[in-house]
């Protein structure tokens, strides 16, 4: 599932990065990575999605959540 589709107060692990090398180095930079553990602290519908993983905050738009598949629980 895409990390836009979890509700919030959800944890998730991020299972795959799909994207171009600009969007994956990105992503990755800010910690996100495959086996990466994640907690959806906000999920409003056209805003940006809140994350907290690895000790930091995270905003990602909604075009960034699309190439982040996640596997729901385990945080």
């Amino acid at each position: 599932m895409k990390l836009s589709e979890l509700k919030e107060n959800s944890d998730a692990v991020v299972a795959k990065l799909d994207g171009d090398t600009r969007f994956i180095s990105r992503i990755t930079s800010i910690g996100l990575t495959p086996g990466c553990r994640l907690h959806v602290v906000k999920n409003d519908k056209n805003r940006p999605v809140l994350v907290y993983s690895r000790d930091t905050m995270i905003a990602l738009n909604r075009v960034e959540c699309g190439g982040i598949e996640v596997t729901e629980g385990g945080a």
